[in-house]
């Protein structure tokens, strides 16, 4: 069933646990997903991230993300990733996606939040809710991050405080000493960041991106301190990769694409059940 994101985190922040984020850069992904959520019995946030258009456009996904979540037997908010734009963010409302992350990391601090304020009260309106982000993170998909300095990405508590009375918003990413991408050593995290952060904000659920490959040890620590879901990607997209390399490997004749297609759906599946099993965990 087609729910709206706020409803799925605030039973988080009751429960104490964290909610996947799942971007789907293909319809194998998102179903793998969906099978995941019904198959557990747990809600969870399908999401579309503009770095995938070339992949798959909004315009494609969009409607097919919407239409899944609907048919779901479990609640499923359909979000959109990483706005870099209003316009982005009002395209996904008016086709009626239930939640949307405008992404003003990369603006000056009060003209993110001038933005930010102004999504807010247009998703608020139409009854969708809006997760902002504040610090900024750096992207390793390529491997193209050597060395970085994990603190001068981190978000400052005082700011988060007057960003969220301000702008209204109903969710936070922080920086905390994630990346986007593949992780080449092990990430600085800074687990007192989250604390004090969600100290200055209150119960307002805390988001972590770059959340793929981190240790089980981590993502609890993590979720103890408040953060109340975490988006993961890369590393379900390299478990479907697998999973096509492994039934290419068992099928080297007569292997059709639509026997590829269903293979790699129920790997994808597996993955995210892990997943939320580990984000759910006590």
């Amino acid at each position: 069933m087609l729910v709206s994101m706020k409803s799925i985190l605030a039973d988080a922040v009751k429960g104490g646990y964290a909610v996947g984020g799942f971007n789907c850069a293909s319809l194998e992904s998102a179903m793998g997903a969906i099978r995941a959520s019904e198959e557990l019995g747990i809600p969870f946030i399908l999401q579309h991230a503009p770095a995938h258009e070339e992949f798959i456009p909004l315009s494609v996904a969009g409607p097919i993300m919407i239409q899944l979540a609907r048919a779901a037997k479990t609640p499923v908010a359909v979000h959109l990733d990483h706005g870099g734009s209003i316009e982005i963010c009002l395209r996904a409302l008016a086709m009626g996606f239930t939640s949307v992350m405008f992404d003003g990391s990369a603006l000056p601090y009060e003209e993110n939040m001038k933005q930010t304020a102004f999504v807010v009260k247009t998703a608020h309106a139409l009854g969708a809710t809006v997760e902002a982000e504040l610090g900024s993170m750096p992207h390793n998909f390529r491997g193209e991050l050597k060395e970085y300095t994990p603190e001068d990405f981190y978000t400052k508590p005082e700011e988060a405080a007057q960003f969220v009375e301000t702008t209204g918003v109903d969710a936070l990413a922080i920086s905390f000493g994630t990346v986007h991408g593949v992780y080449k050593t092990t990430p600085k995290l800074s687990f007192k960041v989250i604390e004090d952060v969600r100290k200055s904000t209150g119960e307002l659920p805390l988001v972590m991106h770059g959340g793929s490959g981190l240790s089980a040890d981590d993502y609890h620590e993590a979720i103890s301190k408040g953060i109340r879901k975490i988006n993961y990607y890369t590393y379900g997209a390299l478990a479907g990769g697998k999973g096509v390399y492994d039934i290419v490997k068992k099928t080297p004749e007569g292997l059709q694409f639509h026997d590829v297609s269903t293979y790699v759906t129920g790997v994808i599946a597996d993955d995210v059940k892990r997943v939320m099993k580990l984000f759910k965990a006590d």
